[in-house]
């Protein structure tokens, strides 16, 4: 019994130190959440189905725009803080941060022929304005100096997201699939005119492929955010595979090549889109009575 009193204290400060261990590591650790969040970040998207030519019954192309002031849209656009919360941002500075890195690809065009130099890219998005100072000294000399005020990309300006998908009709599962070749993001443009911002318009800064293993991994190691629980955040890759975004058709694969801005204005080109877009559906629909 003497033996027992000595031995139960031993035991229970034994077992009793791990858990110090763990409490000093976290301490002495600084992460962007209360515990480190690694399962999304080691992920890795599914393969790409394999798909043979003689099975596609039916395809066409479709251009389609995510505005980014649509209130359901609003998780591509927050929080627009270059740092993020919680390490998770929105979708322009992934994609930025990406770049920057020479993660990815980025091309001038849809079809994604034209590539752009990352560095090129990020050197021109960063440039800064070249400002004249007008320095008057105490006997009232004047003196002229010519300073460069740097800028940083901002994705409060990155408006709208453009896809360019592939529908298509595949005879093995008998079902009407969506393949996403390649994405942009447009920013609204401003230029000074004296003293006046002159609004350019919504611009295409880059397009990347959307098939590439690169963007695929980044879509699939990064968290939007969707659901209230935020332990569980979705993948990039679930949003656009689920299609949880509201969005609008601009154009369809045509004999001219044209958008649907090119030949229609206002009320009259919601609709095309809107007959575009029920097009789609009554094919996935009437193709079980062929």
């Amino acid at each position: 019994m003497r033996a027992l009193r000595y031995i139960l204290p031993i035991l229970l400060l034994l077992f009793s130190l791990p858990a110090v261990a763990q409490i000093l590591d976290a301490e002495e650790s600084v992460y962007d959440h209360f515990y480190e969040k690694k399962i999304l970040h080691e992920q890795l998207p599914a393969a790409i189905p394999y798909l043979r030519e003689s099975d596609v019954a039916w395809e066409t192309s479709i251009w389609r725009t995510i505005d980014l002031r649509a209130k359901f849209n609003q998780c591509f656009y927050y929080p627009i803080d270059p740092k993020g919360v919680h390490g998770r941002k929105n979708f322009a500075y992934m994609l930025w941060d990406a770049i920057v890195n020479d993660q990815i690809m980025i091309f001038k065009d849809d079809e994604c022929k034209i590539p752009i130099d990352n560095q090129f890219f990020v050197k021109q998005m960063t440039k800064g304005d070249t400002l004249q100072l007008e320095i008057i000294d105490e006997d009232e000399n004047y003196e002229y100096k010519t300073i460069v005020v740097p800028h940083e990309f901002s994705s409060e300006n990155i408006l709208q997201i453009y896809l360019k998908e592939a529908w298509y009709i595949d005879k093995v599962d008998s079902r009407q699939n969506i393949r996403y070749l390649s994405l942009a993001i447009g920013m609204n443009k401003f230029r000074t005119v004296g003293e006046e911002q002159v609004n350019l318009g919504i611009v295409t800064l880059f397009w990347v492929p959307m098939l590439s293993t690169g963007v695929r991994n980044l879509l699939m190691q990064h968290e939007s955010y969707y659901e209230d629980n935020i332990a569980h955040l979705p993948p990039w890759m679930y949003i656009f595979d689920s299609r949880r975004f509201e969005s609008f058709i601009t154009q369809e694969s045509n004999r001219f090549n044209r958008t649907i801005m090119s030949y229609l204005t206002g009320q009259d080109a919601l609709i095309e889109a809107e007959r575009i877009e029920n097009k789609l559906l009554d094919i996935s629909q009437d193709m079980w009575e062929w």
